[in-house]
C-alpha cells in the first residue's frame, strides 16, 4: 500500500523525498527583520517548508501569576504562561509578509493555529496544510475546526496516548480532513534521543494508515536520519539564525549550517533506502572480476580430459561458475585451449548425463 499526502505542489510519503520543515516558532525574537532572515536562511539551508505558530498570549491563557499559571523547572522556569506566550508569539500582522516571502523563495509556508480565531485568520492565506501541535491533540473542538477547512493536516503526537491519537485521527477524518500525516514527537525541550522510541513510526503508519514522520526536539540530526530509515517521510526541526540570539526555543533549535548538514544527511538516507533489489547494481557490475570462476590452468589439446591440473577455480569471475567444476572434470576439451582462458560450455566436449 502506498501512502502519500499532497502539500501544495508536493507529494509527500512513500517513494517521495523526505519533506523537511524548518519551524520558526519564537526564534524571530520579536523582530520582523529577523523573521525574514530566518525564512531566507531556511530556504538557503535546503528546507522544503517554513512553519509559523499563530496565537496570542490572550488566546492561549490568562494573564495570571497564580501557581497553576507559573512554569516551574526546565528552560522556561520562572515564566508565567502569559509572559512566555507574549514573548514567543508571532504577531498576526507579520503573517501576510512572511507567507509572501516564503512563496518568493520557493518555500511552502504554513502554521499551527492554537484556537478557532487563528484558523479563521489563516484561511485568508489559503495554507496548503495545517499543523496540529501535540499539546492540542485533545482539543477536539479545535481539531474539528481545522478539519472543517478541508485542508491536509500534519499532527504531532507528543504525550498523547494511543486512544487520544485515535480519537484525534477519527475526528479529523470525520470532519473533512482529506489527507493526514502523523508525527512521532517527544514533548521535552531538548529531547533525549533515548526517549524517542522511533520504532513507533512504522507502527503509526500501519495502525492509522497515514504518512508518518518526526517532530524532532533533540540536538543534532542523528534521530532525524534514523527516523527516515524507519519509514518517516516528514521531519520538523526548530530553526534559528544563531542560538546566541537567545529566546525561549533557542537551546533546542538548529543553526543554518547544522540544518544544511541535516538536509544533506536526510537526502543521502533517501537515496540509500531506495527500493527492494537483489543482485549487482550498476556501481557493482565492474567488480564481478573479484568473483571466482573456472579457468584453463595450462595449454590443452583437443580431446584432452579436464582434470584438477588443467582447470582451476580462481579469480576473476569471467568463466563458468565454480559449481560447474564437478560436471566438467573428466570430460574432453572440445578444441585446443590456451592457459588462462575463461572456460565456457562451448569448450567442453562429451556429455554430463
Amino acid at each position: 500500500m502506498t501512502r502519500t499526502v499532497r502539500i501544495g505542489d508536493r507529494l509527500v510519503g512513500d517513494g517521495q523525498p523526505t519533506f523537511v520543515i524548518a519551524e520558526m516558532s519564537a526564534n524571530h525574537g520579536g523582530s520582523l527583520e529577523r523573521a525574514f532572515e530566518i525564512v531566507r536562511l531556511a530556504a538557503a539551508s535546503g528546507a522544503d517548508a517554513i512553519k509559523l505558530q499563530t496565537y496570542t498570549a490572550d488566546t492561549m491563557t490568562l494573564d495570571s501569576d497564580a501557581p497553576p499559571f507559573r512554569v516551574s523547572g526546565g528552560l522556561w522556569d520562572g515564566y508565567t504562561l502569559y509572559q512566555l506566550y507574549e514573548e514567543a508569539h508571532t504577531p498576526w500582522a507579520w503573517h501576510e509578509a512572511l507567507f509572501a516571502e516564503a512563496e518568493r523563495l520557493g518555500l511552502i509556508c504554513f502554521s499551527s493555529p492554537f484556537d478557532a480565531t487563528a484558523v479563521d485568520f489563516l484561511e485568508q492565506f489559503e495554507p496548503p496544510v495545517y499543523k496540529l501541535a501535540s499539546f492540542e491533540v485533545t482539543d477536539l473542538p479545535l481539531v474539528r475546526k481545522i478539519a472543517s477547512t478541508g485542508r491536509p493536516v500534519i499532527m504531532s503526537t507528543g504525550m498523547a496516548s494511543l486512544d487520544e491519537i485515535g480519537a484525534c485521527v477519527a475526528t479529523l477524518r470525520d470532519h473533512g480532513c482529506p489527507d493526514l500525516a502523523v508525527l512521532r514527537c517527544v514533548s521535552s525541550y531538548p529531547a533525549d534521543p533515548a526517549d524517542f522510541d522511533l520504532a513507533t513510526i512504522p507502527d503509526i503508519a500501519q495502525r492509522f494508515d497515514v504518512v508518518a514522520g518526526l517532530s524532532d526536539h533533540s540536538m543534532g540530526h542523528t534521530v532525524a536520519v534514523a527516523s527516515v530509515a524507519l519509514g518517516g517521510h516528514i521531519i520538523e526541526k526548530h530553526f534559528i539564525r544563531s542560538r546566541a540570539d537567545g529566546g525561549p526555543d533557542a537551546a533546542f533549535s538548529m543553526e543554518p549550517a547544522e540544518f544544511s548538514a541535516l538536509v544533506s544527511a536526510v537526502r543521502e538516507a533517501d537515496a540509500a533506502i531506495g527500493g527492494v533489489r537483489y543482485g549487482a547494481g550498476l556501481a557493482e557490475s565492474a567488480n564481478i572480476t573479484f568473483r571466482r570462476s573456472l579457468f584453463v590452468a595450462r595449454d590443452m589439446r583437443r580431446g584432452e580430459p579436464f582434470t584438477a591440473e588443467t582447470i582451476r577455480v580462481i579469480r576473476p569471475g569471467h568463466g563458468l561458475e565454480p559449481d560447474a567444476l564437478e560436471r566438467v572434470l573428466g570430460r574432453p576439451a572440445a578444441r585446443d585451449l590456451a592457459a588462462a582462458t575463461p572456460l565456457d560450455w562451448s569448450m567442453v566436449g562429451g556429455s554430463d548425463d
